[in-house]
C-alpha cells in the first residue's frame, strides 16, 4: 500500500516556474513507476510525466519545460515546471503503480492533487 500527498501547486504568472512535491508512504517507490497527471476544468486527466528506473518520459506539451526527478532517500519525486503557460492551469496528481504507463488506467495509487493555476 502506497499514500501519496502532492504539494507545491499555486498561482504563477505566465513564464514563471513552480516546483511541485510528491511524498510516498507505506513502502519505497524505488520499484515503481511514478508518473504526474493535469486535469484542467472539463477535460480529462492527461498524462504529463512518467519515470521508471533510469527511463523518463514526458508528454509533448511539456517536453522542454518540465523535468521530473526522484529522491529515493526521501521517497520523494519532483516535478519541476518552468516558462508556464495559462494551457498549463489544472489540477496536478502524482500516480504510482508496480508497472505504470501513461494512462490513468495504468495507475493504483494516487494523490489527492494539487492545483496550478498560471495567470497570462
Amino acid at each position: 500500500q502506497v499514500q501519496l500527498v502532492e504539494s507545491g501547486g499555486g498561482l504563477v504568472q505566465a513564464g514563471g516556474s513552480l516546483r511541485l512535491s510528491c511524498a510516498a508512504s507505506g513502502r519505497s517507490f524505488s520499484s515503481y513507476t511514478m508518473a504526474w497527471f493535469r486535469q484542467a476544468s472539463g477535460k480529462e486527466r492527461e498524462f504529463v510525466t512518467a519515470i521508471a528506473w533510469l527511463s523518463t518520459y514526458y508528454a509533448d506539451s511539456v517536453k522542454g519545460r518540465f523535468t521530473f526527478s526522484r529522491d529515493i532517500a526521501k521517497n520523494t519525486v519532483y516535478l519541476q515546471m518552468n516558462s508556464l503557460k495559462p494551457e498549463d492551469t489544472a489540477v496536478y496528481y502524482c500516480a504510482a503503480d508496480r508497472s505504470g504507463g501513461s494512462t490513468t488506467s495504468d495507475y493504483n495509487y494516487w494523490g489527492q492533487g494539487t492545483q496550478v493555476t498560471v495567470s497570462s
